[in-house]
C-alpha cells in the first residue's frame, strides 16, 4: 500500500508539473547563424527583454543554427519540431528576401506562425566624407549621366538586400540595374573601408550600422535613409530618399516565427508577452542599444506585414529579372 501511494503521488506531481508547464518555461531561441551578428543580437536582444521584464523565470537558451540565412532553421523547424511552443525562431528582413525568391526550398512565408516584429533598421545611401557628391540628388545626376563612372558597392552579391538597395538606387535614377557598377563585399566592414579608400563611391547600407561607424571614427556621410519618415537619434537630421528624390523604402525588420503547428494558446501567450516587453522604457532602452529603430508588431499586424513584404519581394525580383529557386 505505502508503495502505491507513493506511486500514486509521484504520478500525480508529474502530472501537474506537465499540466503546469508551458511556452515560457524553458524557452529557447533559435538563431538561424553562427555566434555574432544579426541574427544572434535579435535573440540576445529579447533574452534580455523578457527576462529583465519579469516576463521569463529562467534565462532562455540561444541556440545556433547556420545555414542559407535561415533556410537551415526554417526547413528544421517546419518539417521537425513544428509544435514546439517553446522556441522561437529570429528572422530578418534578408529572410523575407530569400523568401521571395525561392531559397528556402519548397516552404513558403505561409508555412510558419510569425510571433512579432521587434525592431528594424533601415537602407541608407554613404558617401566618403571628402565625396564630391553632397546630395543623393548629385549621385543620381551622374549616374543617369553616366552609371560606368559611379561604382556602389556593398556587403552581398547580387539578389541580396543591399544590391537590391542599389538596384532601386539605380531605377530611381532612370538607369537599368543591369547597367550599374556593383562590388560585392564580404561585408558592410569591408565595404565601409573601400569607400573610405575610394575604391567605391556609394555604399548602400544600413543606416544604424553606419552610424556606428562614424561614432567610431569613419569618415562618411549619409545621404538619405530608406525609412518612411526620419529617424531619431544621431541621424535625425538626415532626409528620407522620398525627401531627398528618390521614392525608395527600404526596412531591415528584425522578428521571430513559432513553429506551424504550435498551438492558439501558445501563439497567444507568446503575442501577449511580446506586446507587454516592447510596450515597456527598459525595451526601448535595449532596442535603441542595439541599433534597431522602433517597429512592434505581433499576431495578425506582423503576418500581414511579413506577408505583404514577401509580395513586394517578389515583384522586384521579376522586374529585376532575378533568377527565382525552384
Amino acid at each position: 500500500m505505502k508503495i502505491a501511494s507513493a506511486f500514486t503521488f509521484f504520478g500525480s506531481s508529474l502530472f501537474l508539473t506537465a499540466a503546469l508547464a508551458g511556452p515560457l518555461d524553458k524557452t529557447e531561441c533559435i538563431a538561424p547563424a553562427k555566434p555574432g551578428g544579426g541574427f544572434d543580437l535579435t535573440c540576445k536582444l529579447v533574452q534580455s527583454g523578457l527576462l529583465d521584464g519579469k516576463h521569463i523565470a529562467d534565462p532562455m537558451r540561444v541556440t545556433y543554427m547556420p545555414g542559407g540565412i535561415g533556410a537551415v532553421a526554417y526547413n528544421t523547424v517546419i518539417a521537425q519540431r513544428p509544435d514546439h511552443g517553446n522556441a522561437i525562431v529570429a528572422f530578418s528582413g534578408g529572410s523575407l528576401l530569400n523568401l521571395a525568391q525561392g531559397k528556402f526550398g519548397r516552404y513558403t512565408e505561409n508555412d510558419v506562425r510569425w510571433l512579432s516584429a521587434i525592431g528594424t533598421d533601415y537602407g541608407a545611401v554613404v558617401v566618403a566624407e571628402n565625396s564630391p557628391y553632397k546630395t543623393l540628388a548629385d549621385v543620381m545626376k551622374a549616374m543617369k549621366a553616366d552609371a560606368t563612372k559611379v561604382v556602389l558597392g556593398a556587403g552581398g552579391t547580387i539578389g541580396s538586400q543591399d544590391w537590391m538597395k542599389a538596384a532601386l538606387l539605380a531605377r530611381a535614377s532612370g538607369v537599368n540595374p543591369k547597367m550599374m557598377r556593383f562590388v560585392a563585399f564580404e561585408g558592410g566592414g569591408e565595404a565601409m573601408t573601400a569607400l573610405q579608400g575610394g575604391h567605391i563611391h556609394v555604399f548602400t547600407g544600413d543606416a544604424a550600422e553606419t552610424s556606428q561607424q562614424q561614432k567610431a571614427g569613419a569618415k562618411v556621410r549619409v545621404l538619405a535613409v530608406m525609412s518612411d519618415k526620419r529617424l531619431s537619434g544621431d541621424l535625425a537630421n538626415i532626409p528620407t530618399a522620398k525627401e531627398a528624390g528618390a521614392d525608395i523604402e527600404w526596412p531591415i525588420v528584425r522578428g521571430f516565427y513559432l513553429g506551424p503547428k504550435v498551438s492558439d494558446a501558445d501563439y497567444g501567450v507568446w503575442s501577449d508577452t511580446f506586446s507587454k516587453m516592447m510596450a515597456t522604457p527598459a525595451y526601448d532602452k535595449l532596442r535603441t542599444e542595439r541599433g534597431l529603430f522602433p517597429l512592434a508588431l505581433v499576431g495578425k499586424d506582423v503576418d500581414a506585414y511579413v506577408k505583404k513584404q514577401v509580395a513586394d519581394y517578389r515583384k522586384l525580383v521579376e522586374e529585376f529579372g532575378l533568377n527565382v529557386a525552384k
